[in-house]
């Protein structure tokens, strides 16, 4: 039995809570919110984890410290917006090659950095950092139906580590070397999901979908080739599974936020009724840049874009995107 430190009492954080407990490790959440902790300890339910109940073992804390120090994991699980915060405030507490783990998905708009590469900015000493990530709802990890994730790292002993202390009969844990193009994929599907909904909220269909799926793709990977990483981290659990449960699940907060949107709400009226997080949101600033830095090519992101950030008329760019100029799927006739 182990000691893991959860940083983060939303919806993901506290289904994995659960799953660790029930992996026999002593777990510690630990949220900035001191009413999220008083409600959490004594119901011992999550408002929006309908049917899940938190194990007694798993205790809450509003102190940082004390569910980092002496912890063999850190497990990092709040927004990606907060993830520079709770690494400073988490720093004093981390020990030289204990294992931290981003279960966040996203890319820092400032510096355009991963969430590991902003936790090893402020921890200040060596960490063995890794990555969780694919196609993961909380609402089904929490009812304990079966899930497959992938545990990335450069490091091969912190990719282990993490598959041990995750992987049981109903979430299955493969590793992965390529820790970066894993996070890509995790920030930029979030962008496509918004598409989804926005076309669904417009009454457009599963061909639309579907379209939208496969060429979303086909930026990440544009994308994530032209900054070095491995072209078949994109068409695995991390890449083309998290796109498809996030641009077509009605668990997906990105998803519903496109809903609304282009059911004809307003970004801030959509983000409210939501009433989480909308990842993919945060996301554009960065993929906007990265997509110029690198001279990729990405017209469904830059189509949502286009909406989130400029106010843009959905049923207009959809059109626009439909009317780009002919081209070839792939290359074969150029």
């Amino acid at each position: 039995m182990s000691k893991i430190a959860v940083l983060g009492a939303g919806t993901w954080g506290t289904a994995l809570a659960g799953l660790l407990s029930d992996n026999g490790h002593r777990v510690y959440v630990w949220s900035a919110l001191a009413e999220e902790v008083e409600a959490l300890s004594a119901q011992r339910r999550h408002p929006k984890l309908p049917g899940f109940v938190i194990p007694e073992q798993v205790a809450f804390t509003g102190e940082i410290g004390e569910a980092c120090r002496g912890a063999e994991m850190a497990v990092f699980v709040v927004p990606s917006i907060y993830i520079r915060d709770t690494a400073r405030a988490a720093a004093p507490y981390l020990s030289e090659g204990q294992v931290a783990v981003s279960a966040s998905k996203g890319i820092e708009a400032e510096s355009l950095m991963f969430l590991t590469q902003v936790i090893e900015d402020e921890a200040g000493k060596a960490l063995r950092v890794a990555a969780l990530s694919g196609p993961t709802h909380a609402e089904e990890v929490s009812l304990k139906l079966p899930t497959t994730v992938v545990s990335a790292s450069a490091d091969p002993g912190a990719a282990g580590a993490v598959q041990d202390a995750f992987m049981n009969p109903v979430f299955r844990v493969y590793t992965n070397g390529d820790i970066y193009g894993v996070q890509l994929c995790g920030a930029v599907k979030n962008i496509i999901a918004l598409a989804s909904g926005i076309a669904h909220g417009l009454g457009y269909g599963d061909n639309t979908c579907a379209a939208l799926i496969t060429r979303g793709m086909a930026e990440i990977s544009r994308l994530g080739i032209a900054m070095g990483f491995r072209e078949r981290t994109f068409y695995g659990l991390a890449g083309i599974g998290d796109l498809i449960v996030t641009a077509t699940s009605r668990h997906s907060r990105n998803y519903q936020c496109g809903y609304l949107l282009g059911g004809g709400a307003g970004i801030q009226e959509a983000q409210k009724r939501v009433g989480m997080v909308v990842e993919g949101i945060h996301a554009l600033p960065a993929t906007m840049r990265l997509s110029a830095k690198y001279g990729v090519e990405m017209p469904v992101a830059a189509a949502v874009d286009d909406i989130v950030s400029r106010g843009a008329a959905p049923r207009e760019v959809v059109n626009s995107l439909m009317m780009r100029a002919k081209k070839a799927e792939n290359d074969e006739f150029v």
